[in-house]
């Protein structure tokens, strides 16, 4: 077999055998025209990967979006000086970017682009703004309200957004409660029975993309069970809802009899879920343990460590190592990078708290392989060292902490971070 790369960005293949030659054609990865930084932005990639470092924002950048113009919107945690808590940034030279100004007076993590509208959220509200033809926001000062009144009671506050491709919007309404204990994470405290908590929280709410001024009552709880879901995208090749689940905290510290701190430290998995309407992953009546491969019992409604519950609850679909805070998932479509990224996932890690006395693991963003809408294969490490060294990964001292996930037009991948406010790109065959 012969292997050619055209100019016109073919890859031919040519079998001969028998006096005949058998051509085909398939697009070769697109090779970037952006330069990345000299030292790929302190960044570690595989091979062919470089990095730059588009912005620095100088605010906690939580989620991002970008329009087909290359306009990127960053969600900022909280609104800067200005008063601003979304920032436009426009595409500067070199494949960087400049921030050419800000709007929206809340803070908060959600952001998102759809059929020309621009999806932003506080942490108690949706709004959405309208796009013109160059990607720019025309009310500002005036976006329309889909969603309000959504809970907030200042612990798993964020309200992160995805939609589907038939006029939904889902937003995530995180757990108010570590574990629903009738004392929150005190020690020895157990859970209340049917946890009232999943009423209007610890779940994911449905919504139409179009409808103004939605409250639960026209919304669907579309799956419970779910303790805090930070990142979460819309699979186009499985149509179905994917999300990533931040597990349960301080089982050793809440219930020192019964697990170590090496224990604690490995449980629960963080878990990556496909959702159908109607699902229930269970959150707080039990947790993953990834070494056992098993839904155990929590502890607060009667788990010891070795009960289980198989079979009660939502499988996860993939799992990953504990207390890593999965904070945004994207499914790739680029045509940039290589061909077995395409579909697959991109999970940003935040980076953990709730290791300690062992070391704090995170800071990274990894990729899980899919075939035919599903994991297919084990994760694997893709950006990583936003930490700055592994001293200050272990000691959870983290110079950077990637939060939000964007594709870019061209196939780039986009991460902010939430510590210091930097936007990275990664592109492929930079260099």
């Amino acid at each position: 077999m012969k292997r050619s790369v055209l100019s016109s960005g073919l890859v031919a293949l040519a079998v001969l055998g028998s006096g005949t030659a058998l051509v085909a054609l398939r697009p070769a990865p697109a090779r970037s025209l952006v330069v990345a930084d000299a030292n790929n932005a302190d960044l570690k990639l595989p091979t062919g990967f470089g990095a730059l470092v588009v912005a620095e924002t100088g605010g906690k950048a939580r989620h991002l979006a970008i329009t087909p113009s290359g306009t990127i919107y960053v969600k900022l945690n909280r609104p800067d000086k200005a008063g601003q808590g979304i920032l436009a940034l426009q595409p500067a030279t070199n494949g960087k970017a400049t921030v050419a100004g800000g709007f929206g007076s809340y803070g908060g993590t959600g952001i998102a682009t759809k059929n020309g509208y621009l999806y932003a959220s506080s942490d108690e509200n949706v709004y959405r703004y309208k796009l013109n033809d160059k990607g720019e926001v025309v009310n500002k000062q005036q976006p329309e309200t889909i969603i309000k009144g959504l809970i907030n009671r200042k612990q798993h506050e964020s309200k992160s957004v995805a939609l589907d491709n038939a006029g939904n919007i889902y937003v995530n309404v995180g757990a108010y409660s570590n574990s629903c204990q009738v004392q929150d994470r005190q020690k020895g405290s157990m859970g209340i029975p049917n946890c009232p908590v999943l009423d209007s929280a610890g779940g994911i709410w449905q919504f139409r993309a179009d409808k103004l001024n939605q409250t639960y009552t026209d919304g669907v709880r579309y799956a419970t069970g779910l303790r805090n879901v930070v990142g979460l995208d819309w699979n186009n090749q499985s149509n179905q809802l994917f999300v990533m689940q931040h597990g349960r905290d301080q089982l050793n510290s809440i219930f020192p009899d019964l697990y170590t701190t090496e224990e604690s430290a490995q449980n629960p998995a963080e878990c990556l879920y496909a959702l159908q309407k109607g699902d229930n992953a269970g959150w707080p009546y039990m947790y993953y343990n990834l070494q056992k491969k098993t839904q155990m019992l929590a502890p607060e409604y009667g788990g010891d460590g070795k009960k289980t519950v198989n079979g009660k609850y939502l499988e996860p679909a993939a799992a990953y190592p504990a207390h890593m805070a999965p904070n945004a998932l994207l499914f790739y479509t680029g045509t940039m990078f290589p061909a077995r990224y395409r579909n697959g996932a991109f999970i940003a890690f935040h980076g953990s708290w709730n290791r300690a006395p062992e070391p704090q693991k995170g800071f990274k963003v990894v990729f899980q392989p899919f075939k035919d809408g599903k994991p297919s294969g084990d994760w694997e490490v893709f950006a990583d060292n936003f930490a700055g060294s592994p001293e200050k990964e272990a000691a959870g001292r983290a110079d950077h902490k990637p939060c939000g996930l964007a594709q870019g037009p061209d196939g780039s991948l986009y991460v902010s971070d939430d510590k210091k406010g930097t936007i990275y790109r990664i592109v492929y065959n930079a260099k």
